[in-house]
């Protein structure tokens, strides 16, 4: 699965910095705060830690398609840094609740700013596919509605997003 995820992220990665005039551009710091926002909007839209509000989660399909947001700037640190064929997923099965697992990831992508490397990187995506699990997220799940959104961000670019 990682494989086509790369290489549809790749596609869409060339095309944006082709048609914005970027493929000499260094974008590693945008891409690593646009992760930052997408994973506070999850958050968000999880209400995981609200608690002094009764409103309910967002329907599954939305937090799950805020959930691939991530998948997608993940995806493209990686091709950033061509640690795509050095990719190797290991999530540790063990419980933590929402709240905490949302603050490791966030403390991941930190680390990851301050040293760029595949440890860091491969931390950043263990800890967000068990943020998934934890999500209720299948890898079927993930890669469908990466594939969707891909088509989305696709066309937005076409109609000049």
């Amino acid at each position: 699965m990682l494989t086509t995820l790369f290489e549809l992220q790749k596609e869409l990665d060339t095309r944006i910095e082709k048609e914005h005039g970027l493929e000499q551009a260094d974008l590693m710091d945008k891409k690593i705060m646009a992760l930052l926002v997408e994973l506070g909007e999850l958050a968000n839209e999880t209400r995981c830690f609200k608690f002094w509000s009764k409103k309910p989660a967002a329907a599954r399909d939305v937090i799950l398609e805020e959930y691939v947001d991530g998948v997608h700037f993940i995806l493209s640190i990686g091709l950033e840094l061509k640690l795509q064929d050095q990719v190797t997923l290991d999530p540790k099965d063990e419980y933590r609740d929402l709240v905490e697992q949302f603050q490791l990831v966030f403390a991941s992508i930190i680390e990851f700013r301050k040293q760029l490397n595949l440890e860091n990187y491969h931390n950043i995506f263990n800890e967000y596919i068990i943020l998934g699990k934890l999500l209720g997220f299948s890898s079927d799940d993930i890669e469908k509605a990466y594939k969707l959104k891909n088509e989305v961000n696709h066309k937005r670019q076409n109609s000049g997003y």
